[in-house]
């Protein structure tokens, strides 16, 4: 079985040495993901992930990371966040006056 997390990249940190750390937001949580270059560290995450991840920071992009039985990422899926709340704004303003002609 597949799992997966639906969320936001909110923070980055990359270091000299090339690892990447990001904090990524779901379930009202902050999760910390790293890349490191040592192949050793429990729960790497693969470079190539960490970079896309990496380019969605400050961006209205959310993204869904999925992980194998083994709890390895495998693979993400990016897509444009719904605002719900801008949303209900347009659809219904309680405040709007129609002008009379």
């Amino acid at each position: 079985m597949t799992d997966s997390v639906f969320g936001q990249v909110v923070a980055v940190r990359k270091f000299a040495n090339g690892d990447i750390e990001l904090d990524f937001y779901h379930d009202d949580a902050v999760t910390e993901y790293r890349y490191s270059s040592d192949p050793s560290r429990l729960g790497n995450f693969p470079k190539e992930l960490a970079e896309t991840l990496a380019s969605t920071l400050s961006t209205d992009i959310c993204i869904e990371i999925f992980f194998g039985d083994d709890g390895t990422p495998t693979h993400v899926e990016l897509e444009e966040c719904d605002d719900d709340e801008e949303d209900d704004e347009e659809e219904f303003d309680e405040d709007f006056v129609p002008e009379e002609s």
